[in-house]
């Protein structure tokens, strides 16, 4: 990136601008906050001197915001040459028919198939599954992250199997002595949403099926209901959320489920400061942070019961169909700008941790491990790129088979399963009774 930056220096100190007839296009992006975006324009500016003739607006959108922008601009005929958001929005443009799904199937192929993380393309495939709606760019991948040290010495497997983990669970779980098992939601609350997700993927549960029809009271979701509502008894007291990981970096929690983004607590003291007081749970006190347990922590992120399954979320780059053959030829070479390793490093250095490479060889590069924030180097590549392999299982409840439902995004939005979760962990409704009325509030709402 300091070649760039030079040349950047460089040209606009000979005053080289770009000619009269420049060819336009608008990135739209939604990384709207003020550094991200500083970020963002400095790599675009470099982009522009290293092609004369081309200009690119960079414009922030909210990811809410997205879809109406989209149509605003579609019927303004003044749509953006590349856009940056989730799987789902780019999955939802491509039905309708707005992306130009020729060139990022090229695009793919080019940079290399192989090279990206599959279950991060798989969640950009379209439904013949040889087409692709977007290119994978970064993204966050949850696991268990557990007490490596632990383990070894009571002579246990990796949490990474169903078996494993309850296994593992009833062994740390000593309450007498304020130390628990395992961290999984219970509240009503996303986090909650996100932990069972991850454990019905593993066991090839569903909310629908390929043509859309819903289909979550079925038995692989009740096992993977009965299975979560068990594993919860292991955990710290009283409905949990994500906040309970205080537990973890107090030294009193065996495993925890979390994102990448908690990379940063594990390993920086002043980033972990705020789990280690009794603000949150006066029964752990004050805590000290402990310099090791970035060393003594790893992380399960594929977890296997019928099949191995991973979770987290993709955003993509996508190009939007275009009339004008110079826009598209634009886009396509700020794209291939944007996967060069000098780039794609500088923008997920933006949020170390939040941000993870979707092609393979980016993560073991020197320049990825040496982040601003000094986080990577306090992991290793080894322990980073087992991080990252999880994004070769990830998957979710809104696509199958390459196709996403905007029903789901509903259903999320209730909030169903959180409040079916709480309903068997705490209020202690059978999972039986739980399900049914979960599918229950799930029809209402496909129906509304």
């Amino acid at each position: 990136m300091i070649r760039y930056l030079f040349l950047v220096i460089l040209c606009l100190t000979l005053g080289i601008h770009t000619s009269a007839n420049a060819t336009d296009i608008e990135f739209w992006t939604t990384q709207t906050q003020t550094d991200r975006m500083k970020t963002i324009q400095l790599l675009l500016d470099t982009f522009q001197v290293l092609n004369e003739g081309i200009t690119v607006s960079l414009v922030p959108v909210e990811e809410n915001d997205m879809p109406s922008q989209m149509a605003a601009a579609s019927a303004a005929g003044n749509l953006p040459g590349l856009i940056e958001g989730s799987s789902e929005l780019m999955l939802a443009f491509g039905e309708e028919g707005i992306m130009d799904i020729g060139s990022m199937t090229r695009m793919v192929n080019e940079i290399g198939k192989d090279r990206f993380f599959q279950g991060a393309l798989k969640m950009v495939t379209v439904k013949d599954g040889k087409q692709y709606c977007g290119l994978p760019y970064h993204g966050w991948v949850q696991g268990i992250w557990y007490r490596e040290d632990w383990f070894a010495k009571k002579g246990l497997e990796p949490p990474n199997t169903w078996d494993n983990i309850l296994k593992a669970a009833k062994a740390f779980h000593q309450p007498e002595k304020n130390q628990y098992g395992i961290l999984l939601g219970t509240k009503p609350e996303a986090y909650s949403e996100q932990c069972f997700t991850h454990f019905a993927l593993s066991n090839g549960a569903a909310e629908f099926d390929a043509d859309g029809n819903l289909i979550f009271n079925n038995p692989k979701m009740l096992e993977t209901l009965r299975f979560y509502t068990e594993l919860a008894k292991y955990n710290p007291p009283g409905p949990q959320n994500w906040r309970a990981r205080d537990y973890y970096l107090q030294g009193k929690l065996a495993m925890f489920f979390y994102s990448t983004y908690i990379m940063d607590d594990l390993a920086l003291a002043e980033v972990a400061a705020g789990s280690l007081t009794d603000e949150n749970f006066p029964q752990l006190g004050q805590g000290v942070f402990d310099p090791r347990l970035v060393d003594n922590t790893r992380v399960a992120p594929v977890i296997t019961k019928t099949r191995p399954a991973g979770y987290g979320a993709v955003v993509a780059l996508a190009l939007v169909d275009q009339k004008s053959a110079d826009k598209k030829n634009a886009a396509q070479k700020l794209i291939k700008f944007l996967y060069q390793p000098d780039t794609y490093i500088t923008f997920l250095h933006m949020a170390p941790g939040g941000m993870n490479p979707m092609v393979r060889g980016i993560a073991g590069k020197a320049g990825y491990l040496n982040d601003p924030k000094g986080l990577f180097n306090r992991y290793g590549r080894d322990k980073i790129e087992e991080i990252i392999s999880g994004l070769d299982a990830i998957g979710s409840f809104t696509i199958v088979e390459g196709k996403s439902f905007p029903a789901a995004g509903k259903i999320y939005a209730k909030q169903i399963i959180p409040r079916m979760i709480y309903a068997t962990t705490i209020e202690g409704t059978t999972p039986e009774r739980a399900i049914t009325w979960a599918e229950k509030q799930m029809q209402a709402v496909i129906n509304e």
